[in-house]
């Protein structure tokens, strides 16, 4: 039996997080860290991702800022290159990377869909796919977190293309899980609802200009939703990926894990 301490150790694993230069994937690039694994933090931010990486050098880990597009085929082979080259594996791999543009169905226009499907579902599969095939290759297993979203199980409105794209991924984890399974490859996703940060805060300037309210009355209408009485913070969901991460989640794929702060429930 492992204990406590080894199920949550990431020494001498290698991961990549996508769109961590800020907010949630930064957070769960910090805690990857803290728990021993080397990241590469992936962002079309080059200048955030060298200083989140810096950060996790500042505290003694070991990282790399990457600039990378992800929903680009040709970026997911480098960056999975680039950290085979500079840390000798790729073991974890969390799509996080993802937008989430306010716009009612009928004003959605088919250059909004596609760029919204493409970053956040077809991007998670391109990832995804270029970090299995070398898991395969090593042999050691490995382990994929897909960052889905509540509104990928229950829609909130002027965002139908979110929804959508939200909702696939979903599905994704769970095809991806069943086929990669045989190879020990453990693919899971976390569905976050709620959790404050600058893009969340944009998210609901926006719905604060639709609805004619204030930042501060948005956001307080938004809080007494969740049954906890609070909206959650990046280290909440940080948290969720760590454990799905180490070998406390052995037995666990395909599964969808909601850090909503109970919002669901109502």
């Amino acid at each position: 039996m492992q204990k406590i301490g080894e199920l949550f150790n990431l020494s001498g694993k290698a991961a990549v997080v996508t769109g961590a230069a800020t907010g949630i994937g930064q957070a769960i690039a910090m805690r990857l860290s803290e728990a021993g694994a080397a990241v590469t933090i992936a962002d079309i931010n080059l200048e955030g991702a060298r200083q989140a990486a810096e950060q996790i050098r500042s505290a003694g880990g070991k990282a790399q800022g990457i600039k990378a597009d992800a929903s680009s085929a040709a970026d997911a082979e480098t960056v999975m290159e680039s950290t085979v080259q500079a840390f000798g594996s790729v073991d974890i791999l969390v799509n996080n990377a993802g937008i989430y543009p306010i716009s009612p169905v009928l004003n959605t226009t088919e250059q909004l869909w596609d760029r919204v499907l493409n970053l956040n579902l077809k991007g998670a599969f391109l990832y995804s796919q270029a970090a299995a095939r070398r898991m395969v290759a090593a042999g050691k297993g490995g382990r994929i977190i897909n960052m889905a979203s509540t509104d990928g199980l229950k829609p909130t409105g002027s965002l139908v293309h979110y929804n959508a794209s939200k909702g696939g991924v979903v599905m994704l984890t769970k095809a991806m899980a069943l086929e990669l399974a045989p190879h020990k490859i453990l693919v899971n996703a976390i569905a976050p609802g709620g959790i404050l940060t600058l893009g969340t805060l944009g998210t609901q300037q926006e719905i604060q200009r639709l609805k004619g309210k204030t930042l501060e009355e948005m956001l307080n209408e938004f809080a007494v939703r969740f049954p906890l009485g609070r909206m959650g913070d990046p280290d909440d969901v940080a948290r969720v990926a760590l454990f799905l991460a180490g070998s406390a989640a052995d037995y666990i794929t395909g599964a969808i894990i909601v850090v909503d702060g109970g919002y669901l429930l109502s």
